[in-house]
């Protein structure tokens, strides 16, 4: 097993993580790293942007009733791991607020996990199908932060424009999250790690992941899209999480395979090597990146 690099990560997390891999002649694609969020072209927002009002707890870690922690309720617990007595359905549905750089909490607040970045030991390695993957260097128990999935935030039109302009051998990394506002109102985030990303790129999809995608804000409404361990992960084990947001996406296989032999969209589906039980034999495809916006 060749060490192709150091650390893919350019000294930028808190750890080093390297790039392995037994294939001869194999390299890495060559991006620009970036340990979080950056604004892309089209982008509405720009996530470094300061938008949240900071708590004023004057401690080295925050009370139950800092107000960015009542304002959804508390989600970490002392270790920085999801909270266990909180079920997975209600977090997905929980808005997750983190204690951000206008608060006057420490460093060491509980309720500062995502946005300290990796610190957990991982190493990319080459899967025998399906390219560059990430695995874990050492164990992660249940509930802890692992990685964002992080890249340029995109506005709609560029997000499309990219996808359409992809060949079919092209790897896409975009990424669309969809987050249903009381109001009814739907907001899309689109994150691209293609040519500026982290390490986040490297996790594969699987229909029976060991990592699950959570939303999180700290300093701006663009949220962070959090990877946290739903399950103990032994050292060895790659990680994995649902490319489709883990709704529905076996069920809609059928449908999509009937559409694919009508719609020039749906070629674009390619098979799943996850090895899964569950597999849906499909990576999962969101058609509406493909759609040409009315005049």
């Amino acid at each position: 097993m060749a060490v192709l690099e150091a650390d893919v990560c350019c000294g930028l997390e808190n750890v080093a993580i390297p790039a392995v891999s037994d294939v001869e002649g194999t390299i890495l694609s060559d991006i620009k790293y970036t340990p979080t969020n950056v604004a892309g072209p089209g982008a509405p927002t720009d996530p470094s942007e300061i938008m949240y009002a900071g708590c004023d707890c004057q401690t080295p870690t925050c009370p139950s009733d800092c107000p960015c922690i009542l304002r959804y309720g508390p989600t970490y617990d002392n270790a920085g791991c999801l909270l266990t007595e909180e079920r997975e359905n209600f977090l997905r549905c929980k808005p997750i607020l983190e204690c951000n750089s206008s608060c006057r909490c420490g460093e060491k607040c509980y309720n500062r996990v995502v946005q300290k970045g990796v610190s957990l030991k991982l190493e990319v390695f080459r899967t025998p199908r399906k390219g560059w993957g990430l695995r874990a260097a050492e164990r992660i128990p249940l509930g802890r932060f692992v990685c964002e999935y992080a890249g340029e935030v995109l506005g709609l039109q560029e997000a499309r424009r990219r996808t359409r302009n992809m060949k079919h051998e092209d790897m896409n990394y975009i990424l669309t999250l969809r987050e249903h506002i009381a109001s009814g109102r739907v907001v899309e985030t689109h994150v691209d790690p293609t040519y500026i990303g982290n390490v986040g790129r490297y996790i594969n999809h699987s229909c029976s992941p060991n990592l699950l995608m959570l939303p999180v804000r700290v300093d701006s409404e663009v949220p962070k899209l959090a990877l946290f361990a739903r399950k103990d992960i032994e050292v060895g084990e790659e990680l994995s999480f649902d490319y489709s947001g883990e709704y529905g996406n076996v069920a809609t296989q059928k449908k999509l395979q009937k559409e694919r032999e009508k719609s020039k969209d749906c070629s674009k589906l390619k098979p799943c090597f996850c090895g899964s039980e569950m597999c849906a034999g499909f990576l999962p495809f969101d058609p509406s990146l493909y759609q040409v916006q009315s005049k």
